[in-house]
């Protein structure tokens, strides 16, 4: 059974938009950029992880995370999140991947212990495994088993949305909120706290 953990990632520069009234566009692509470089180097040090794919349309991060040994797809610049998602997931079942685990690139506190911790939660298929965002509004991590039986509904109020999608489908849910994976980087107060508990001065 082999397990793809897919990141979607936007551009470095453009990324993080919400965040352009306190950083500047320098100290965004640099944040955009280490938050990537953490985030794979994070899920290819997961044993229970077999491989990891990045898709994005930014050349540089796609780029970027070859040259950190993971595989990539690229998609069309206008390409929204669940259909790049999609697309992710038809090129990982193409690999043979039986199971999938969608990560974000903007969990400033990503782990190896909470990562695996929430794989761990796996039990009968078809199931899903799922983590909000600390506003209990949307998804943060989402394990699907097997890959590709839940329909990606990423955006607002996704948390709910994927739950009650799966219900209706009759698949198992499991709700997993480690702290690291609830927490991610969108509004000005985020980065205050990312900062204030990195002892990182801006």
């Amino acid at each position: 059974m082999s397990l793809w953990a897919i990141v979607p990632v936007k551009s470095l520069r453009r990324g993080k938009s919400r965040l352009a009234n306190v950083l500047t566009d320098e100290e965004r692509s640099a944040l955009n950029n280490d938050l990537l470089i953490r985030t794979l180097h994070c899920l290819q040090s997961i044993p229970a992880i077999d491989q990891v794919l990045v898709i994005s349309y930014d050349p540089e991060v796609l780029a970027k995370a070859r040259e950190l040994g993971t595989m990539t797809v690229q998609e069309g610049k206008r390409t929204n999140l669940n259909n790049a998602l999609r697309r992710a997931t038809v090129a990982a079942k193409a690999y043979n991947a039986s199971k999938a685990i969608i990560i974000p690139a903007d969990l400033p506190f990503i782990n190896k212990e909470d990562i695996e911790d929430f794989i761990a939660q796996q039990g009968t298929p078809p199931e899903i495994i799922i983590s909000s965002d600390q506003r209990s509004d949307g998804t943060n991590a989402l394990l699907t088993n097997p890959i590709g039986i839940l329909e990606y509904n990423f955006g607002e109020w996704s948390f709910r949305k994927h739950i009650e999608q799966a219900e209706q489908k009759k698949i198992n849910v499991k709700v997993k909120n480690e702290k690291s994976l609830t927490f991610d980087l969108d509004l000005p107060e985020d980065l205050e706290i990312f900062l204030k508990a990195s002892k990182i001065k801006k």
